[in-house]
């Protein structure tokens, strides 16, 4: 981790972190309401998508802050 990034590269690198962050999100949200279902209903596996996409969510919080500092504090 000795690398030493410019402005711009770093701001790139929390964009796609962001993106990623975003992505996940989505997809353990999709991957909750699949499992979640009551024809197919796995309430662990359920629980489980919901921690992972309420984690992506506080990251993906945190990283729009660093983003757009203060743009997100009115929502709450």
């Amino acid at each position: 981790m000795a690398d030493v990034v410019d402005s711009g590269e770093l701001l790139r690198r929390i964009q796609r972190a962001r993106a990623c962050a975003a992505q996940e999100e989505r997809a353990w949200r999709a991957r909750g309401d699949e499992l979640g279902r009551a024809d197919t209903g796995d309430p662990s596996a359920a629980r489980d998508a919901e921690a992972h996409r309420v984690a992506y969510g506080v990251v993906l919080r945190v990283l729009d802050e660093i983003l757009t500092p203060g743009r997100h504090t009115a929502q709450g």
